[in-house]
């Protein structure tokens, strides 16, 4: 029985490892390419700096009028002005969601108060140039529903996109929203070639946006889950066979005569554990089968918001919050907070400033009265309120390219703790009154699961760079050379087994796929 296990361990890695490392090389070295070049997004840093800054002497519509005059009479959940369509400044409102539907943003001119419905070639073209800047020619290309680069499900309700290119130095692409008129990603020639080397491949995305879109998920978790079979399997008959007290009668601890098997025998040993972890990882990433999810209700928003956003007469027209701005803003924001309607102002960079929507003055949001009101966010007790003045393992900052990056993270902030049986945190921005996140405890689990195990973003390495680029680099090289060995001997067993019966391969290749350690043969 035991012997009749051993052969069946051996056999498991032998033909698992056979395409098992050919997907382990590719994922080795595709993240140590994500580690510099993450997958094409425009994170709001970047949309704002390219946004045109608003005029306070441009003819703007009061809110409450561009609204009345496009139809638009229910509450919203948000309301932004910025001249981001084809560079002219138009209000983007979202509605607030009925029946736990999220309703499609409306488009308004904000000049005119005309809906913009439709975003032809021209005014693409239009969104593309005023991004591109004064004296960049832009080209337009051709309008696709999803491609290589844009197949995040954040962009779904931006489809058809609008594909542009500006003819600067990075060659950039530009996606257009074919609904909205604005930007919503860049993707320099750079990022695209090397994402086809980095993020494409690594995410398997050869395997969206095609007739395999529908299995994606499942190609993924299962090929993960034969991976960590195949790493397993081989970890265990690598221990087995390697000699820790006496060597074997060539004198040495493995049993394997040619170099590619000692190699991967030695490999095997030294990076089995980081490659099962980083399979495991990124099979944690799926959340598959929605192990994470807590079934937690969604936050009480009323009940921090105070109602919905409703503008009226009351609410002062943007020329008014503009001349009370400091700098040049690129894009004003209306917001419920307190049961007040609030408008921040964005600038091209650094924390926006908070206006009074009514009197069109600077104000300081009440920090008691907010932390008051975020109490109610969950229907249970508050355990404790911890104001966070750095980052920590559960909030913190990740460069923007990688796929944690790019949002923004300010401090200081306070984190709420909940006594519900989800054991809920919110993070509230003490600032602007938002809620910059909320975790329960399987997202925390997914946080080490994942995040901790794949990507090493544990504060004491990530603030030591280089160290933690050192140590994730070495590691994937040692896993890639363990994987390439595999590969190569894989290639010669599917050899062995497909060559016409009655022909011998050299006496070196067959001592490599058939070795005869002093103890004997396995499987």
């Amino acid at each position: 029985m035991k012997a009749q296990l051993k052969r069946w361990l051996f056999l498991t890695h032998r033909w698992l490892g056979i395409g098992g490392c050919a997907l382990f090389a590719m994922w080795f070295a595709s993240g140590i390419v994500m580690m510099y070049v993450g997958y094409p997004k425009l994170t709001d840093a970047e949309r704002l700096a390219h946004l045109p800054a608003l005029s306070q002497n441009a003819p703007l519509l009061a809110p409450n009028v561009a609204l009345a005059r496009a139809g638009v009479s229910k509450p919203l959940d948000g309301l932004r002005l910025a001249a981001s369509s084809g560079g002219r400044a138009v209000y983007v409102a979202t509605p607030a969601p009925t029946d736990n539907a999220k309703a499609s943003a409306i488009v308004i001119d904000a000049i005119s108060g005309v809906r913009v419905d439709t975003v032809n070639a021209a005014n693409a073209l239009s969104s593309a140039a005023a991004w591109a800047g004064p004296g960049v020619n832009v080209h337009y290309q051709d309008v696709i529903d999803e491609d290589a680069f844009t197949h995040s499900r954040g962009l779904d309700a931006q489809r058809p996109l609008h594909r542009v290119e500006v003819n600067d130095e990075d060659r950039t692409l530009l996606y257009v929203s074919g609904k909205s008129g604005e930007v919503v990603r860049d993707a320099t020639r750079s990022e695209q070639l090397w994402n086809y080397a980095g993020a494409w491949i690594h995410w398997l995305y050869p395997f969206r946006g095609n007739l395999f879109q529908p299995y994606w998920t499942n190609i993924v978790n299962y090929l993960a889950i034969a991976g960590i079979a195949a790493a397993l399997s081989g970890t265990v008959a690598g221990i087995l066979r390697w000699r820790f007290r006496a060597p074997y009668r060539s004198g040495a601890r493995t049993p394997y005569p040619t170099a590619m098997m000692r190699w991967h025998h030695v490999t095997g040993l030294l990076f089995a554990l980081v490659t099962i972890a980083w399979i495991f990882s990124g099979l944690m990433s799926m959340n598959p089968w929605h192990i994470f999810d807590t079934g937690a209700p969604k936050l009480r928003m009323e009940a921090l918001q105070g109602g919905p956003l409703t503008l009226t007469t009351q609410d002062a027209a943007p020329p008014a919050l503009l001349a009370a701005s400091a700098g040049a803003v690129r894009e004003l924001r209306w917001v419920r907070v307190l049961g007040q309607n609030r408008v921040l102002a964005y600038r091209a960079g650094g924390a926006p400033q908070v206006l009074d929507s009514h009197a069109a003055r600077s104000l300081t949001l009440d920090a008691a009265a907010l932390q008051a009101a975020a109490a109610h966010l969950v229907d249970a007790p508050v355990a404790r309120v911890e104001q966070l003045v750095d980052y920590d393992l559960y909030y913190y900052a990740r460069d923007a390219h990688t796929m944690m990056g790019g949002a923004d993270k300010p401090l200081p902030v306070l984190r709420l703790v909940f006594a519900d049986p989800h054991a809920t945190w919110v993070h509230l921005d003490p600032h602007t009154g938002a809620v910059l996140g909320h975790i329960d405890s399987g997202k925390r689990a997914s946080r080490w699961l994942f995040a901790m195990l794949h990507s090493w973003d544990w504060l004491p390495l990530l603030e030591r760079r280089p160290l933690w680029d050192i140590v994730l680099v070495v590691l994937s090289l040692g896993g890639l050379l363990l994987s390439v060995t595999g590969v190569v001997i894989g290639w010669r067993r599917l050899g062995k087994k497909l060559r016409p019966a009655g022909v011998n391969p050299p006496r070196a290749a067959a001592s490599a796929l058939h070795p005869v350690p002093a103890t004997g043969r396995h499987g």
